[in-house]
């Protein structure tokens, strides 16, 4: 019997075998991806009974959660039903790699009315509580927001038992005006009135109730989505054990009530273990002549009877207070974050900073109007995207160096502020707060060590006092009265981040700049190409991006 021999395969058929096993290989280990698609309209709200104009995603307000897992890629269709550009920021996720999707004007093109643009996220190597706003004009002030949460890999220890229900809480000031009412005032030149309530999921007083069953201990994931005030939240007979601060599992200090500033997010433990009835869930202003107050319920399933008696009150003015609770948060350092290594196995403090960048408020008028600024500098954002504008070498748009890394004592003045850091190195920013208010900052891209705070003018002797084990890392910082907060970052993400007030008004009006982290280097190991199907703008009209 003659055996007929099969013929061998070309040189191209073993290429494409090697390639397609090469592909399988990467998808199969590719982590998972989770879709979204949203729809943003204009609606009806009442959250302190009276009509106004909210921004709802899927019809919701707030918008829904996102719900994923460190590394997991989240692909977030968003259509543009609104009548006016549009854009989502995701505050705190920090977009290794790729500043393009960060959703802020100075990154991303706005999504025209009647349009959409499918966000390429990835929670890389990241955990925690967060949250999601829109960025543009004052539509935060009409909702848009909703709660994010990248839970841990399932290998991966986390430093407490599964909580038996898990709530977002997203608190905030609000007014009855429409955010177009309030962008005018602040338009016109003028300062916002202070806030007509506030609210705790989109709900006026005593409008949310959490259902909790006795002797269970449940996670809530605090966030203050608000426009300007601090918030101090409490639940009547109820103690709150911290986990978790923006990403990093911190010492479990249990706390009759939190200082949550503006912009910052924190996860609580709370066990049902008093007495079977309702209890008030409080949020109330911090540092303000008027304190407004509003009201939630926690209901145990077993329930004799209803709240009774006034809401538990909280502190009102007091620094100290909220000082001293600040620096009470620490890290957990024997904890896993995303990784299974411990998160006390990064030694910032025995790293040697590169640089020293100081960075002071200030609060005037520029051509009779009220503006807010950095370094003397008030931001004004150009017509195209600052990273778009890089990415393409379009001159004209910004340049480096437009605002000091030192205070520079003179008046303020309108710029397009970009300061350039080098990639990889390691940096010190301190936060010189002279005004009589707290403060709070973000900066996207990272989380940085806040590694001390404390009142009057910071010189380099205060860093005799800083925390080099043990502090918290977070993307939002508060910086109180008269005072200043240090931190440190380890600038290992190329690209254009927004440094920023998280006042609203203050942010709108010039108070933030953009970071250059700038490398040579065009290799995708330190930052991705513009994504293929980004949105161009400006002066970047008419280019393109990449094949598709």
């Amino acid at each position: 019997m003659l055996l007929k021999l099969a013929k061998a395969p070309s040189l191209e058929a073993l290429l494409l075998c090697v390639v397609a096993i090469s592909f399988f290989h990467i998808v199969t280990a590719e982590d998972p991806y989770r879709f979204f698609n949203w729809n943003v309209t204009y609606g009806d709200i009442y959250p302190l009974g009276v009509r106004q104009t909210g921004i709802l995603i899927n019809g919701q307000f707030p918008g829904p959660d996102i719900h994923s897992v460190t590394n997991d890629n989240l692909i977030i269709n968003v259509f543009n039903s609104l009548d006016e550009p549009f854009l989502l920021s995701w505050n705190g996720i920090q977009q290794r790699r790729n500043s393009f999707e960060d959703g802020v004007f100075g990154t991303t093109c706005p999504i025209p009315p009647g349009k959409n643009l499918t966000y390429i996220l990835q929670v890389k190597d990241q955990i925690g509580t967060f949250y999601y706003f829109p960025s543009l004009s004052f539509h935060k002030a009409a909702g848009g927001f909703g709660g994010i949460r990248i839970l841990s890999r399932p290998r991966i220890p986390v430093p407490f038992p599964d909580p038996d229900g898990d709530y977002t809480l997203l608190i905030g000031d609000w007014y009855k005006s429409n955010h177009t009412t309030l962008k005018a005032h602040l338009d016109r030149g003028k300062k916002l009135p202070i806030p007509d309530g506030v609210l705790i999921n989109g709900r006026g007083p005593n409008g949310l109730s959490l259902n909790v069953e006795q002797g269970k201990t449940y996670r809530l994931r605090i966030s203050n989505v608000g426009l300007e005030h601090s918030l101090n939240f409490r639940i009547q007979n109820h103690k709150l054990k911290l986990v978790e601060v923006e990403g990093t599992h911190t010492l479990q200090t249990s706390y009759s009530s939190l200082d949550v500033h503006v912009g910052q997010s924190y996860s609580v433990l709370v066990t049902a273990d008093q007495p079977a009835q309702d209890y008030y869930i409080v949020a109330s202003t911090r540092f303000t002549s008027k304190v407004i107050t509003t009201t939630a319920i926690l209901r145990y399933s077993n329930s004799q009877g209803p709240v009774s008696g006034p809401p538990p009150g909280g502190p009102t003015i007091q620094i100290d207070w909220s000082l001293n609770q600040a620096r009470s948060i620490r890290t957990n350092l024997t904890a896993s974050g995303p990784r299974p290594n411990p998160q006390g196995s990064y030694h910032y403090g025995l790293i040697n900073t590169t640089k020293t960048i100081i960075l002071s408020s200030s609060a005037g008028q520029v051509n009779g109007k009220q503006r807010y600024a950095i370094n003397s500098v008030s931001y004004v954002a150009p017509d195209t995207p600052l990273k778009l504008a890089d990415y393409f070498n379009i001159s004209g748009v910004f340049r480096v160096g437009s605002i000091s890394d030192r205070p520079t004592g003179g008046g303020i003045y309108l710029d397009t502020s970009v300061l350039q850091a080098d990639y990889r190195s390691f940096v010190e920013i301190v936060f010189q707060n002279d005004e009589v208010i707290v403060q709070s900052y973000h900066l996207d891209g990272y989380s940085f060590f806040v590694v001390g705070m404390d009142g009057g003018q910071w010189t380099p002797d205060n860093r005799k006092q800083y925390n080099l084990r043990d502090a918290v890392a977070r993307c939002t910082t508060q910086v109180y009265p008269k005072s200043w907060t240090a931190i440190y970052v380890a600038l290992d993400n190329v690209g254009m981040w927004n440094l920023r007030s998280e006042f609203w008004a203050r942010q709108y009006l010039g108070q933030q700049f953009y970071l250059r982290v700038y490398t040579t280097s065009t290799s995708i190991r330190d930052e991705f190409p513009i994504p293929k199907n980004a949105l161009l703008c400006g002066k970047a009209s008419g280019r393109h991006t990449r094949p598709l």
